[in-house]
C-alpha cells in the first residue's frame, strides 16, 4: 500500500446532534483502515443551501467537526486530525485543503477517499486545483471510493444529475484559471460561496455548484 501523508475526506452532510448521513460514513470508516500513520483530513464547514445545526451551545457543527468526531470515537488519534473548515464546495474542498494543510505541512502525497457518486467530478476538481501554479511543493493526488451505502436508485438519479450539472459549469473556470492567485481572485471576487455577493441578503439566495 502506498505511503500518504494525508487521508483527505470531503464531507457530505450533517444532520442535527453532529450525526452523519450514512453515505458519508463508509468515507471515514475507509480512511481509518488505510491511514497507518498518516494524518486524517475530514474536510468542510458545511453547504450554502441550508444552515448548519447547532451544538448544545449554539456553535454549528461543521462537517469537518463532525466527521473529526466520529474519527475519534472509532479510535483515531486526535494529534493525526486536521481539520479543514472553510469549504463549501468541491473547490473549496480542494483550495482550502491545499491551502490550510498541504503547502504548510509540504506533504508530497495524498489520498481522496469518497463516495463513487461524486468521485468523478471530485478527481476533476483535486487533480486541477493541486495541480495550480503556485507557492509549495508538488502534492501528488490519489483517489479511492468507496459505495453509495443509503442511496436509493432515486437519490442516486438526482445526484448524477446535479454532478453532471457542476461538472459543465467547472468547464470555464478550468479553462480560464492556471495558478493559484488566479483561483483566489475568482473564489473570492465572483464565486457565490467565498464573495461577497448582495445576493447573500435576498432570501432564498443560492450559491451556484461546483
Amino acid at each position: 500500500m502506498a505511503n500518504y501523508d494525508a487521508i483527505v475526506i470531503p464531507g457530505g452532510g450533517v444532520r442535527a446532534g453532529g450525526k452523519l448521513p450514512p453515505w458519508v460514513r463508509p468515507r471515514l470508516d475507509r480512511a481509518l483502515v488505510v491511514a497507518g500513520p498518516a494524518f486524517l483530513m475530514p474536510l468542510s464547514a458545511g453547504t450554502p443551501y441550508r444552515p448548519p445545526p447547532l451544538d448544545e451551545r449554539g456553535f454549528p457543527w461543521t462537517e469537518s467537526r463532525a466527521g473529526a468526531r466520529y474519527l475519534v470515537e472509532r479510535g483515531a488519534d486526535p494529534t493525526r486530525i486536521l481539520m479543514e473548515e472553510s469549504s463549501f464546495d468541491t473547490i473549496g474542498d480542494a483550495y482550502f485543503s491545499r491551502m490550510t494543510h498541504a503547502i504548510p505541512r509540504g506533504f508530497e502525497r495524498l489520498l481522496v477517499v469518497n463516495s463513487q457518486f461524486h468521485m468523478e467530478r471530485t478527481e476533476l476538481v483535486f487533480r486541477w486545483v493541486y495541480g495550480l501554479e503556485g507557492p509549495g511543493a508538488n502534492c501528488a493526488v490519489d483517489f479511492e471510493a468507496v459505495p453509495d451505502q443509503g442511496m436509493d436508485l432515486d437519490s442516486l438519479a438526482l445526484r448524477a444529475a446535479k454532478e453532471r450539472e457542476a461538472m459543465e459549469a467547472l468547464e470555464k473556470p478550468r479553462k480560464e484559471i492556471g495558478t493559484l492567485a488566479q483561483l483566489h481572485n475568482w473564489l473570492f471576487t465572483v464565486h457565490g460561496a467565498y464573495s461577497w455577493k448582495e445576493q447573500r441578503a435576498v432570501p432564498g439566495w443560492q450559491a451556484p455548484l461546483y
